[in-house]
């Protein structure tokens, strides 16, 4: 696997996942220097439950659930060879720590509350998680949950950072369904929804230029 940071590497794009809380609206965001070799997609249609007498069996409730398993790479080597004062003195682990960070609540949030539910200011709820948003090329942009997520630190410098890791990733796609349709993230899928649409038909269409005979044609 060759580093997209080698002068003599082609300029590829890179898979990221991007976060913004809701709270503290500063983005949070993880590119992964390697894209994955692999990317597992699951697709479960929501189907209608009632009578199959009636064809309800043949009606959806909405777009299918989707969930994503993708391994991706960190790796601080390049930048240990050009010096990179970040890379050298902590490693991947700021990376890593921003991949983390999009599963906990923020700090300062968690402390005000505390302190004002000890006072009796306020009742604490659960935190709201921040939008993360997969971003994988200009036809997969998706609004996602980090359902869980394996990180293999692989190597490490003389004063233990890792600078190389690999992290399994398991990731539901959220739809218009979970966020609203007038949301940011409800909005986001569905543009990806109609671009799939799209590329649907454009399957069609060459399908039918390519001269393949159609079913029952």
């Amino acid at each position: 696997m060759t580093s997209s940071f080698s002068p003599q590497s082609p300029r590829i794009g890179h898979a990221a996942l991007v976060s913004i809380d809701p709270i503290l609206p500063i983005p949070n965001l993880v590119v992964f220097q390697y894209n994955p070799d692999q990317l597992t997609r699951t697709i479960h249609p929501l189907v209608a439950a009632g009578d199959a007498e009636k064809g309800d069996v043949m009606r959806l409730r909405g777009p299918a659930q989707e969930t994503i398993r993708m391994d991706g790479e960190l790796d601080a080597t390049d930048q240990l060879e050009n010096a990179n004062g970040i890379a050298t003195r902590l490693g991947i682990l700021p990376q890593l720590s921003a991949l983390e960070c999009m599963v906990y609540p923020k700090a300062l949030v968690e402390i005000t509350n505390q302190v004002l539910s000890a006072i009796g200011m306020i009742e604490v709820i659960p935190t709201p998680m921040p939008l993360t948003i997969l971003v994988w090329n200009v036809a997969r942009i998706l609004p996602v949950r980090l359902q869980d997520f394996t990180i293999t630190e692989e190597a490490f410098d003389t004063h233990l950072n890792p600078i190389r890791a690999k992290v399994t990733l398991s990731l539901r796609v959220l739809t218009y369904t979970d966020l609203g349709l007038f949301s940011v993230g409800g909005a986001i899928f569905m543009a990806h929804q109609i671009a799939k649409e799209a590329l649907a038909a454009v399957s069609l269409a060459s399908t039918v230029a390519s001269g393949i005979p159609l079913p029952g044609i």
